[in-house]
C-alpha cells in the first residue's frame, strides 16, 4: 500500500515538473490568491475556526435544551431513536445554525479579534503601516466564504431537510400538519377556474370537483367529477385522474355532454397549490419559491407575501455577514483594559436585535402591506449605517 502511494506521489511530481511554467507565467496576474498574504491566512483561519467552534458550542447547548423539552413527547409518541437522530436532529442542526449565522459571525469576530488586540497583534500590524482598511481584507474574505455557504445551504440544501423535519414533528411532536381543505377555488389558467369541495392531502384526492372555462366572459365548457386524484407516479406534472366525470361543452345554442367512469386530464395545479401549512415556504428551494410565486401571481393570488419574504430574506441574511463583520472588527480591534466582556455584550445585543428586527419586518410585510423585498432588507439597511459609523470611528 505504501509503495503504491509513493508511486502515485511520484507520478504527480513528474506531471507537475512537466508543466511549462515559463510559458504560463502571465496567468499569475489572474490568480486571486496572490492578494492573500500570510497575515491574511492567519486571520482567515482564526475567523473560520472560531465561527465553527461557536456553532458547535451553541448548537450543542440548544440540542440539550431541545431534548429536555421534547423527550416526553418523543417517548409518548414512540419515536424511534433512528428517526430522532437522522430525521429530526440531523436537520435541526443546519437549520438553526444557518438561522443564527449572523449571531455566530458576530461572536467569532468579537472573540478572536479582542484576543488579537489583547496580545498587541493588531497594534503591531497597524504600527507596520497597515491601514485599518487593509486589516479588513481577510475579515471580508472570510465573511464572503461564510455568506456563500449560508446562501447555498439556505437556498438548496436546508429546505429539503426541513421537509423531513416537519414530517417528523407532525408524527412525533403533535405539531399536526394541515392535511385537508374545503371550498377551494383556484384560477389554474387564463379563463380557467377550478373548484374542489373537499381536499385530502394525504391521499392527494379531491371530492366534488368542478372545472369551468370562460372565453370573453362566457362559459364555454364545464367539467364535473365526484373524485379527482393527483397522479404522483407520472413523469410530468399536472396529471390528474377524474372519476365519474361529466363534461359539458357549449357551442352557441348547442350543448354537448360527455361522461365516463375515469379520465386522465392535464390541469395546471398541484397539491401544494391547494393546501397551506405553517412554515411551508421554508420547505421550498429558492428556484421552487420563484416558480411558485410567479405561478400564484399569474393566478391573481394574494397569499404569496410570506413566500416572497422568505426568498428575499435568504439573500439579505447572507449579506448580513459582511455588515456584522465590519461592526465586530470596529468594536473589538482596539486594546482596552477590562478585556472583551463589554464588547462581547454589545455584539450579542446587536446580533439579537438584528434577528428580532428580521422577524418584526417580516411580520410587517405580511400584516401591514410592506413590500416584501424592503421588509427583508430593512435590517441590513439600518445596520449598514451602524457599520459605517463604527468603521469611521475605529481608526480614531
Amino acid at each position: 500500500m505504501k509503495e503504491k502511494f509513493k508511486e502515485i506521489i511520484g507520478m504527480i511530481k513528474a506531471l507537475w515538473n512537466r508543466i511549462p511554467w515559463e510559458k504560463i507565467a502571465w496567468l499569475k496576474a489572474y490568480n486571486p490568491f496572490r492578494f492573500i498574504k500570510r497575515m491574511d491566512w492567519y486571520i482567515i483561519n482564526k475567523f473560520i475556526g472560531t465561527y465553527v467552534y461557536s456553532i458547535i458550542l451553541i448548537i450543542s447547548i440548544s440540542i440539550v435544551f431541545d431534548v429536555n423539552e421534547n423527550l416526553a413527547k418523543f417517548t409518548n409518541n414512540h419515536a424511534p431513536l433512528r428517526a430522532i437522530v437522522f430525521d429530526y436532529y440531523t436537520n435541526f442542526v443546519p437549520y438553526f445554525a444557518n438561522l443564527f449565522s449572523p449571531l455566530f459571525v458576530f461572536i467569532a469576530v468579537i472573540f478572536f479579534t479582542s484576543k488579537l488586540a489583547g496580545n498587541s497583534e493588531i497594534i503591531s500590524m497597524l504600527a507596520c503601516g497597515m491601514s485599518f482598511k487593509r486589516l479588513l481584507r481577510p475579515y471580508l474574505i472570510s465573511a464572503a466564504i461564510i455568506a456563500t455557504l449560508n446562501f447555498y445551504l439556505g437556498s438548496y440544501v436546508i429546505p429539503k431537510g426541513t421537509v423531513v423535519r416537519h414530517d417528523f414533528e407532525a408524527l412525533y411532536k403533535n405539531n399536526k400538519k394541515n392535511t385537508s381543505a374545503s371550498n377551494i377555488q383556484l384560477m389554474v389558467d387564463k379563463g380557467v377556474v377550478a373548484y374542489i369541495s373537499q381536499y385530502d392531502d394525504t391521499r392527494k384526492t379531491g371530492y366534488g370537483f368542478a372545472l369551468y372555462k370562460f372565453e370573453n366572459k362566457k362559459m364555454v365548457s364545464q367539467m364535473n367529477a365526484n373524485v379527482i386524484q393527483y397522479d404522483t407516479i407520472s413523469d410530468s406534472r399536472y396529471h390528474w385522474k377524474a372519476r365519474n366525470y361529466k363534461i359539458r361543452t357549449l357551442k352557441g345554442m348547442r350543448e354537448q355532454i360527455t361522461s365516463g367512469a375515469e379520465i386522465d386530464t392535464l390541469i395546471q395545479m398541484e397539491p401544494m397549490d391547494l393546501i397551506f401549512s405553517k412554515g411551508q415556504q421554508e420547505t421550498f428551494t429558492s428556484p421552487e419559491l420563484l416558480r411558485y410565486i410567479s405561478k400564484q401571481q399569474q393566478r391573481g393570488s394574494s397569499n404569496v407575501v410570506q413566500y416572497e419574504v422568505e426568498y428575499h430574506k435568504r439573500i439579505a441574511s447572507s449579506f448580513a455577514s459582511f455588515i456584522l463583520t465590519i461592526i465586530g472588527v470596529s468594536l473589538s480591534s482596539r486594546k482596552r483594559k477590562g478585556g472583551m466582556g463589554l464588547y462581547l455584550g454589545i455584539g450579542l445585543a446587536l446580533s439579537f436585535t438584528y434577528i428580532l428586527l428580521q422577524t418584526v419586518s417580516a411580520t410587517f410585510a405580511i400584516n401591514a402591506d410592506t413590500p416584501p423585498m424592503l421588509a427583508a432588507w430593512i435590517p441590513n439597511i439600518l445596520y449598514s449605517f451602524i457599520a459605517y459609523f463604527c468603521y469611521k470611528q475605529a481608526p480614531n
